[in-house]
């Protein structure tokens, strides 16, 4: 039977991850870090030889949650690794006021541009998985493959089946507003909760724990408010560009497979050009729930 509405329970664990921040473990390849100057939204790291891949992490990541991923590819891609600017404490940059979403989608546009990059293959999670399908439908000519690693097309619909951008807008900038107006104490409280629900590993847990609290909370406000705003579902169906989608599913977030399966196959239904794949003992953060799960189908995209 197909679930038209997820669970409580789901649809209060899915809300956590757009309050979520992401993990910063050291990258212990030695990658040259190249400030973007056609991209001031964020800054590039690039390593390795070969084809072109661009990495992205989500709302408030660290670049290095793709640490295994890079050691994974670098002796045969080139690896083009995203830092948003204000997450996971780097410094806010051009992210400072105003949106956050749209503006690093431009800017990454301008760098794959700048760089002269040939079809890259892109890879993003959470609101880099956002950024890669808006990317995609914008700008189709800049990339030749996509993998969305657990995003929606549009967020607000965890709220209710019948959200529309209008009705959500106050929600969202309640949500923004309280992120940009907590107090320090507040902030490290928030977001060590949200983390129990978006990683598995105490050690990957509590080093998520650090991260999120390095992270900016103005910039992650307004990028969260971005993020619950933007709308693709009319706009998927007109995206050509090769894709896979990689949702999880663990026992322990207390609902079905199948209402996972009705959520994230009815959100891409429309996307033709998109495989939907379940990940199984993982939340959030899939690359690090289930890296050789996760490796192996990085593998299986890239061919």
């Amino acid at each position: 039977m197909i679930c038209r509405r997820p669970s409580f329970r789901l649809m209060i664990m899915l809300i956590a991850i757009l309050a979520a921040t992401g993990v910063f473990w050291p990258v212990h390849a030695a990658p040259v870090a190249v400030p973007s100057a056609a991209a001031p939204r964020f800054t590039v790291e690039v390593t390795g030889q070969g084809p072109d891949v661009i990495l992205i992490p989500g709302l408030a990541s660290s670049a290095a949650v793709w640490d295994n991923t890079v050691k994974q590819l670098r002796g045969r891609y080139r690896l083009h690794v995203i830092q948003i600017a204000g997450f996971a404490g780097t410094p806010a940059g051009a992210n400072a006021e105003g949106p956050i979403l749209q503006p690093a989608v431009d800017a990454l546009d301008g760098y794959i541009r700048s760089a002269k990059l040939k079809a890259p293959a892109v890879i993003g999670h959470s609101m880099g998985g956002l950024m890669g399908l808006m990317l995609a439908r914008q700008h189709p000519e800049d990339l030749g493959r996509l993998m969305v690693v657990d995003s929606l097309p549009f967020y607000a619909v965890l709220f209710s089946p019948q959200a529309t951008v209008e009705g959500v807008r106050p929600q969202a900038a309640v949500m923004r507003d309280m992120a940009m107006t907590s107090t320090p104490e507040q902030w490290a409280a928030g977001q060590a909760r949200t983390m129990t629900r978006l990683v598995k590993s105490p050690t990957a847990l509590k080093a998520a724990t650090e991260a999120s609290i390095a992270s900016d909370p103005s910039v992650t406000g307004r990028a969260l408010y971005d993020d619950l705003t933007t709308d693709l579902r009319e706009e998927i169906a007109a995206i050509r560009t090769p894709t896979v989608m990689l949702y999880p599913w663990d026992e322990a977030t207390g609902a079905p497979q199948s209402a996972y399966d009705a959520l994230y196959t009815g959100a891409y239904a429309p996307m033709t050009s998109a495989t939907v794949k379940r990940i199984d003992g993982s939340l959030h953060f899939i690359m690090l729930d289930q890296p050789a799960a996760f490796a192996a189908e990085v593998e299986t995209f890239l061919k």
